[in-house]
Parts: structure tokens; sequence; C-alpha cells
């Protein structure tokens, strides 16, 4: 059986740690997607830390908003993110998606002193729901062919419903 799926976060001078824990869905897009604006809105950001160690499952949309994370931490502060799984089958699927290109994948777990918290839920309307989706996916897209294949179906039917 899959656990809910929770975010929790944590920041301490600069450094972002997020970690994800149990079945990582759509559901918790939306409170992922704020997290990210805050973090690369602040002025402070020195780098971000994605623990996978305790994440049974994760669904594409949530990929897309790892993929963002990678993109914008280049933008802003010129460093790969990192991500730390200790599970071979999340090994597995974050290089089928070609995430070892954009972040810096660790093996092993990172303890860290500061105190996590869940993210607070947010509700958003269907509409908004599907643009996240729609963006996620896009993202996943560009970052290889194979990512490219196996979502532009689902893109196109997104973008036909709008």
């Amino acid at each position: 059986m899959m656990n809910t799926g929770r975010i929790q976060f944590a920041e301490s001078d600069g450094t972002f740690i997020l970690k994800f824990l149990g079945d990582v869905r759509l559901t918790l897009c939306a409170a992922l997607d704020a997290y990210i604006d805050k973090v690369f809105a602040t002025p402070e950001f020195r780098s971000i830390a994605i623990d996978l160690t305790e994440t049974d499952n994760i669904d594409s949309t949530s990929l897309g908003l790892l993929a963002k994370i990678s993109i914008l931490s280049q933008q802003k502060a010129g460093l790969l993110p990192t991500l730390v799984s200790t599970r071979q089958d999340m090994l597995r699927l974050l290089q089928s998606m070609g995430f070892e290109q954009v972040f810096n994948i660790v093996a092993e777990s990172t303890p860290t002193a500061a105190e996590l918290r869940d993210l607070p839920p947010q509700l958003l309307s269907e509409e908004l729901v599907k643009a996240r989706v729609l963006e996620a996916h896009r993202i996943l897209m560009s970052l290889n062919e194979h990512n490219r294949t196996a979502f532009t179906d689902l893109v196109c039917s997104l973008e036909s419903d709008s």
C-alpha cells in the first residue's frame, strides 16, 4: 500500500531543502509550484536539494516541477540542484527522464539539521491545475527525445481541451 504523499521543506542560510514522502502526485503540485516561486524569488537563494529517499512513487507532473527547479536554479545561481535517492527504482526513473543531465544525483542520504515542515495545501481551479500539468510536461519534453515522444499525446490532448 502506498503512503499518501507529503512534501516537506526547510531553509537555512540560502540553502533550500525539499523532502518528498510517500506517493507524490498532482494533488501536491499546486503547493510545490507555489513554494518554487517563493524559493526563486528569495534574494538569498544559494542552492536547493531534493530528498527522494522516502518517496514511494512520483508522477510525471511532479517530475516536471523538479525539472523546473533545475532550470530556475541554473538561471538564478548557475548551479545544478541535488537530488538524493537511495532507491534503485527511483534512480532508474530519474535516469530514464534524463535527470542526470540537469541534476547532481547522489545515492546517499544527506542529513540536515534544518527542521522540515509540511508544505501547506493549495486549492486551484481545474483550469489552473490543467495549466500547471501542461507546463510540467512541456518542461519534461524539453529535456530529451524520449520524454518528447512519451508525453506528446498528453500535451496535445491538454492543449486541445483548452
